[in-house]
C-alpha cells in the first residue's frame, strides 16, 4: 500500500501526518530541523513523554511518504485508539485538556522553547487522560515576542469553557461551526455581565474582543503590534489564563438521563441480569474494541472496558456524559472515552472540503457496538425506520449487543403518550425482520422482571 497524506494535516509547513498499511506516521520537514533537534536535544520531548503528556515516538525509517525529498525525518508515534474532537468533549475534558496546553507551555519554556499554536485538536485522550499530540508544535523561545497562540487559546478553550460554565452547556456545539474557536466578540456578546467582575475572563474574553475589534480595520504595522513581553511577564499570562480556567465550574445534575438509573426503568434484578447479560454477550464476542451508543453514565461501558475493551461511551446528555467522565477520571480506568454525541445528528465530515475533520462513521468501524434502551427514542422519538436504523448499526461494527424496549413499557407508552402511534412494525417481530436481514441474531434473553429483549447479532 502506498502512503497517504492524513487529509486534515497540510496547514504547518514544519511537516505532516500520513498513513501506511494502516499505521500512521508523522513526517519532519527540513524547514523544522532546527526546533525539532532542540526539541528532541533539550530534554522537553523526553519530560513531557516520561510523564505522558506528549504522544511518544520513535523515528523510522521503514516507510517513506510522498514527499521524501522534503523530509528530515519520519516519526512513528503510539497509535491512537480513537480520534475525539473539542466539540465531543465535555466539560471538564475541555477544562483536563486547557490546563495540559497551559503546563505544557511553561514547560517548554524551562528548556528554552516555546509552542508555536494552542489549537485545541492537539489533544487527544488516551488511557484516561489529555495527551498532546502535534510533535511539531514546538519552537525556540525568544527573548521579548509575544505568546503567537494567546489568540487561538482564547477561542479553542477559555471562550468554551465560560460559555458551557457560564452561558449555557450546549454552547460547545458552537464549536462545530467555528472549527477555528469561538469567535471572542461573540463569546463576550453571550456571556452574562457578572463574568466582567472574574478579572481573568475580563482582560481574556471582554477586553480582548474589545482590542481586535479596535484594530479590526487599522492599518498596523507588524513592528508596533508585536508589543515586547518579557519570560516573566509571560509567566504571568500563562497563570492568569490557568487561573481563568481553574475557576470556572460546572455541576452536572438534574437532568432525565442523568438519574435513569435510579428510575423505574428496571428493577434491581432486572438490572443486574442485564448486566449479566452484557458480560456474558461481551465474552461470547471478544471485541477489542468498543462503541456504546447511548451509554448514559457509564453502567455498562464499564463492564467493556473492565474486560480490557478500548471502549467510547456516547451519549447525548452533556450531564450523564460529565459524569462519567468524572467517574473514569476517579478510577483511573485507562480503556473508556466517554463523549457526547447526537446520534440523530452525528459529528459530520468538516473543514476545508468537508475532509479535515472525520465523521462519526469515518472514524469507524469497530469490532462491537452497544445500544442499550436506545432503539425506542430513535424509532419512535425520531420517526427513524428500524430498516434504515439497521443499515446505520451495521456500518459501525460487527457485533451489536442492543436492546429491544416494546410498546407496553411504560417508558414507550410516555414516548406515545402525545402523539398518534405511527408504528406498526415496531414490534419484536418486526424488530427481528428488520436486523436479520444484515444481521444474524446469535442470542436473545428477556430481561427479568421486565418485557425488554436483549440480543447479541452478528453481521453477516
Amino acid at each position: 500500500m502506498e502512503a497517504s497524506r492524513v487529509s486534515g494535516s497540510f496547514r504547518d509547513p514544519s511537516g505532516f501526518v500520513f498513513s501506511h498499511s494502516g499505521t500512521v506516521y508523522r513526517q519532519v520537514n527540513t524547514c523544522y530541523r532546527e526546533d525539532y533537534d532542540l526539541l528532541m536535544g533539550s530534554g522537553l520531548y523526553q519530560s513531557l513523554a516520561d510523564d505522558g503528556l506528549l504522544v511518544r515516538h520513535e523515528e523510522t525509517s521503514e516507510v517513506q511518504s510522498q514527499y521524501p525529498d522534503q523530509a528530515y525525518r519520519v516519526l512513528r508515534p503510539d497509535q491512537l485508539p480513537f480520534i475525539s474532537y473539542p466539540y465531543e468533549w465535555c466539560f471538564s475534558a475541555f477544562k483536563d485538556a486547557a490546563l495540559l496546553t497551559l503546563e505544557i507551555q511553561k514547560r517548554a519554556l524551562k528548556h528554552g522553547m516555546t509552542l508555536k499554536d494552542c489549537s485545541a485538536y492537539n489533544i487527544q485522550f488516551v488511557a484516561g487522560r489529555p495527551v498532546f499530540i502535534d510533535t511539531l508544535s514546538f519552537e525556540k523561545y525568544v527573548e521579548g515576542l509575544p505568546w503567537t497562540p494567546y489568540r487561538q487559546f482564547c477561542q479553542h478553550f477559555l471562550a468554551p469553557i465560560a460559555l458551557m460554565s457560564g452561558t449555557d452547556i450546549r454552547l460547545r456545539r458552537l464549536l462545530r461551526p467555528f472549527i477555528d474557536g469561538i469567535p471572542l466578540d461573540m463569546a463576550a456578546k453571550l456571556l452574562p455581565y457578572k463574568t466582567r467582575f472574574s478579572f481573568p475572563l475580563l482582560l481574556h474574553i471582554h477586553l480582548h474582543a474589545k482590542t481586535q475589534r479596535q484594530y479590526a480595520d487599522t492599518a498596523v504595522s507588524k513592528k508596533s503590534f508585536e508589543r515586547k513581553i518579557s519570560r516573566t511577564s509571560l509567566l504571568g499570562l500563562l497563570d492568569s489564563l490557568e487561573s481563568g480556567v481553574r475557576s470556572r465550574t460546572w455541576r452536572a445534575a438534574g437532568t432525565e438521563w442523568a438519574d435513569y438509573y435510579s428510575d423505574d426503568s428496571y428493577t434491581q434484578a432486572g438490572l443486574e441480569h442485564k448486566k449479566l447479560l452484557v458480560e456474558q454477550y461481551l465474552d461470547e464476542a471478544k471485541p477489542k474494541d468498543l462503541w456504546d451508543l447511548g451509554g448514559n453514565t457509564g453502567l455498562h461501558s464499564r463492564i467493556a472496558s473492565s474486560r480490557g475493551v478500548s471502549t467510547v461511551s456516547f451519549d447525548v446528555d452533556p450531564a450523564c456524559v460529565e459524569m462519567n467522565y468524572l467517574q473514569m477520571r476517579k478510577d483511573k480506568d485507562e480503556n473508556i472515552l466517554p463523549l457526547v454525541l447526537d446520534l440523530t445528528n452525528p459529528s459530520p465530515a468538516l473543514g476545508w472540503n468537508n475532509d479535515e475533520r472525520m465523521s462519526l462513521a469515518q472514524r469507524g468501524p469497530v469490532d462491537a457496538v452497544m445500544a442499550l434502551a436506545l432503539i425506542h427514542h430513535l424509532a419512535i422519538s425520531n420517526n427513524v425506520p428500524l430498516g434504515m436504523l439497521a443499515e446505520f448499526f451495521a456500518g459501525l461494527g460487527r457485533w451489536l449487543i442492543i436492546e429491544f424496549v416494546p410498546k407496553g413499557d411504560h417508558k414507550v407508552q410516555k414516548l406515545l403518550a402525545t402523539r398518534e402511534d405511527i408504528f406498526p412494525d415496531y414490534t419484536s417481530e418486526g424488530f427481528e425482520r428488520a436486523f436479520s436481514g444484515l444481521f444474524t441474531i446469535r442470542r436473545k434473553e428477556t430481561i427479568r422482571e421486565s418485557t425488554r429483549e436483549l440480543y447479541l447479532m452478528e453481521l453477516k
